[in-house]
């Protein structure tokens, strides 16, 4: 029967782990989801601003067009008029009135210059932000036809560990459960420990010789007075055991594996299509 217990808590610890790492997937599965919502959100905001700064440029490029057209045709005219100039005054008060002009003129056509330039980056970012909103949406279409699917076979799985979590505490007495429970709480796993060689191997530090002897007369399960986890014999613990808890731990990464793979697979068809759309453009 005190076999029986231990491979019962070794079992159930591995159990926990696995119940752990997908209660994980469960979590990160739809805050994957989320992050990648934002960012998608975000960079069409960063669109709107880029946009507003776009319409100003173009707005402030044609006031500046318009104000050059008009300066030009007043230097013209002014040049006709200096033909006309009657005497040495009048013909050095226009040559001053034009200079003006043409200065005025200059810098309006440098600011419209300056204009352009900045209108050519803001389109070129807005090119950029466009190419990665696009990516974004279809990584956000692959992530939620693949989300649902991902947390489907989570669930499923997760309800058999549990399942079975529950008929391998049936096994193991109240009082030893609650311990197992109360140290799983507060410890970081494992929770269950063999000891090899008088030393435990949660702590590493040797257990007392009569904690050891008592150990291996496989009586009572003992806690290492150290780091005060369950301990166990390594030779007590049935070869049966293992092999199980090799299974849960297989189950599990199998979830996870497949998982990982349609998320891959997703993500391929996602720079498969943008790449369509590069060599198209």
């Amino acid at each position: 029967m005190y076999q029986k217990q231990i491979e019962q808590l070794v079992i159930l610890q591995h159990l926990d782990q696995e119940i752990l790492a997908l209660e994980k997937e469960l979590d990160l599965a739809p805050r994957e989801l989320s992050d990648l919502e934002s960012r998608y959100q975000a960079d069409l905001e960063q669109q709107n601003q880029v946009l507003e700064k776009i319409e100003f440029l173009k707005a402030q490029q044609k006031r500046l067009g318009s104000e050059i057209e008009e300066d030009a045709l007043k230097i013209k005219k002014s040049k006709n008029k200096l033909m006309m100039a009657s005497n040495t005054r009048e013909y050095h008060a226009m040559m001053r009135e034009m200079d003006n002009m043409e200065k005025l003129n200059r810098l309006r056509e440098e600011e419209h210059a300056t204009l352009s330039e900045e209108l050519s980056r803001q389109e070129e970012s807005m090119g950029e932000l466009k190419g990665t909103a696009e990516g974004l949406s279809g990584e956000l279409a692959a992530k939620r036809e693949n989300l649902d699917k991902r947390l489907e076979k989570a669930r499923a799985q997760l309800d058999k560990f549990l399942k079975d979590r529950a008929t391998a505490g049936k096994i193991v007495p109240a009082p030893i459960l609650a311990r197992y429970e109360f140290i799983r709480s507060r410890l970081r796993t494992p929770v269950i420990v063999p000891v090899e060689g008088g030393i435990c191997a949660g702590c590493h530090i040797s257990i007392p010789p009569q904690t050891y002897n008592e150990l291996q007369r496989g009586k009572q399960i003992h806690s290492c007075p150290n780091c005060q986890r369950l301990i166990y014999w390594e030779q007590h613990l049935p070869q049966s055991a293992n092999e199980k808890a090799e299974a849960v731990r297989r189950e599990g990464e199998a979830v996870r594996n497949a998982a990982a793979k349609e998320a891959a697979e997703a993500a391929a068809k996602v720079a498969a299509a943008a790449a369509e759309t590069a060599d198209a453009e």
